[in-house]
């Protein structure tokens, strides 16, 4: 209840940079900046809190001192192999993959996992069309499972990638078919289900039709030909010049 409660205070309506909003401010204290390497920045992801549940006590990593898994369906890459794919430390992928392998045995999370996760941390809202769009994200390859391997690659971009990388996901995570594009019904879907998992419960009130204004504004923004759709070069460019949807870019940690 205590993960709502943060949640519900940081999401302030200015999600797709509505400049009716008051922006993020360094007085918030989540001015739009590469978090820095510690543990209470990586303890921040909700997906991050799951896998680290049934982590063992600190002072036991020399247990897993190998990424190794011997009775499961799926091995993950070594550990040397993922400190160079991502930007987490040693202890961090240790205790990472710790917690991953006693919440699923498998080596694998599937869909209704990620609906299970965002359940428990969400309960004043229906998560379940927003764990979706984010299992998508995730699976890369479509398969219907993510890897240790997956998460923790994702994980590692979106809490501690430069800002291109962030949008290159998030462009991802928009684009649902997956085409290349991002149209309205593609984005106005993501902005729904967001809301929905919140429970509308967000400060300022938001109205029913907030979702649709961002869209709309956000369209203005960056579908520069007007063509309908937003590609990844228009996407970019605009985020990047755009303050206020850079700032509203961070409140996407609060719902990862």
């Amino acid at each position: 209840m205590q993960r709502a409660k943060e949640v519900t205070k940081a999401a302030d309506g200015s999600l797709l940079g509505d400049p009716g909003r008051t922006p993020l401010s360094k007085k918030d204290g989540v001015k739009w900046q590469r978090p820095r390497f510690t543990r209470q920045a990586l303890m921040r992801c909700c997906l991050v809190k799951w896998i680290l549940s049934s982590t063992a006590p600190q002072g036991s990593d020399s247990s897993d001192s190998e990424l190794e898994l011997s009775t499961v369906r799926h091995q993950p890459e070594g550990l040397d192999q993922l400190q160079t794919q991502t930007k987490f430390t040693k202890k961090e992928l240790q205790s990472l993959y710790r917690g991953f392998k006693n919440e699923c045995p498998t080596g694998l999370v599937d869909e209704d996992t990620f609906k299970l996760i965002y359940s428990q941390f969400f309960p004043q809202g229906d998560a379940t069309t927003y764990a979706h769009f984010l299992f998508n994200a995730f699976d890369t390859d479509g398969n219907g499972a993510i890897r240790f391997e997956d998460f923790v690659v994702g994980l590692s971009i979106l809490l501690r990638g430069t800002v291109h990388e962030k949008l290159k996901w998030a462009f991802n995570l928009y684009d649902i078919n997956k085409d290349g594009y991002i149209t309205k019904e593609e984005m106005l879907a993501i902005m729904k289900s967001i809301y929905d998992m919140m429970g509308h419960h967000t400060y300022p009130i938001l109205r029913e039709d907030a979702p649709l204004e961002h869209v709309e504004r956000f369209f203005q923004k960056m579908d520069r030909n007007q063509d309908g759709v937003v590609t990844i070069e228009e996407f970019l460019e605009t985020c990047q010049k755009d303050e206020n949807i850079m700032n509203s870019m961070q409140l996407f940690e609060n719902v990862i």
